[in-house]
């Protein structure tokens, strides 16, 4: 099933995938995470996965069959593009540089701004959560000012702490746990990001907003 701009297909017998094949924009995701938050939660329903230009529905196929979730998702999309999706607000605080942000001055320098200006461009602007991967609840934010762009760095590290705030080409995203990384980590949370023993396990979900707030980085 497909239209112009909108592919619909059944993943094996228990996932019914809705596929936008236009270039990936805001008011595509915006569409998205209204659909998923109108979904979640329906009967026969076990999971909703918005990603990048898509939404995976993985449903029991005891309940219900694969066409009838893609008919869902066809009518369920055209409602969307007049629909509005709810906002969480969340603010993250952040103490930067020092032990905190190892790779802060090198963003810096690739700015040609100093340390303070970056923390401040950094900090000024509301991000979007276009969607989570690579780890339970990391979570990819739009919104980077560009001209904090700042390539991955060339040696990755081993072990990335939980919470740091990193910058990896034109995004800025947050590590929910200690894994190896590349991008350049400019501060740290003490916020967690994922702790599956919550209702909802990850703090950051697709369509939140976020802003950043610096703290006092005292302890260096």
């Amino acid at each position: 099933m497909a239209s112009n701009s909108t592919r619909y297909y059944l993943l094996g017998e228990r996932a019914a995938v809705l596929e936008s094949v236009r270039p990936a924009d805001l008011a595509c995701q915006r569409r998205i995470w209204w659909l998923a938050q109108t979904l979640t939660g329906a009967a026969g329903l076990i999971d909703v996965v918005p990603g990048m230009n898509n939404l995976t529905l993985i449903f029991d196929p005891d309940a219900d069959d694969g066409e009838a979730w893609l008919e869902r998702l066809r009518r369920g999309w055209t409602q969307a593009e007049e629909a509005e999706p709810r906002v969480r607000r969340v603010e993250v605080p952040v103490r930067y540089g020092g032990r905190h942000g190892p790779d802060l001055a090198a963003v810096a320098a690739h700015a040609g701004l100093s340390e303070e200006a970056v923390v401040a461009a950094h900090a000024s602007v509301d991000y979007v959560v276009y969607f989570l991967g690579f780890q339970p609840g990391f979570a990819y934010l739009g919104g980077l000012p560009e001209r904090l762009a700042t390539p991955r760095r060339a040696e990755p590290r081993l072990a990335v702490p939980a919470g740091s705030v990193g910058i990896g080409g034109a995004q800025t995203g947050i590590y929910p746990a200690v894994s190896p990384g590349g991008w350049q980590i400019i501060g740290r949370t003490e916020l967690t990001l994922f702790d599956p023993r919550r209702e909802q396990p990850s703090l950051l979900l697709p369509g939140d907003s976020v802003r950043f707030a610096p703290r006092e980085n005292s302890d260096d």
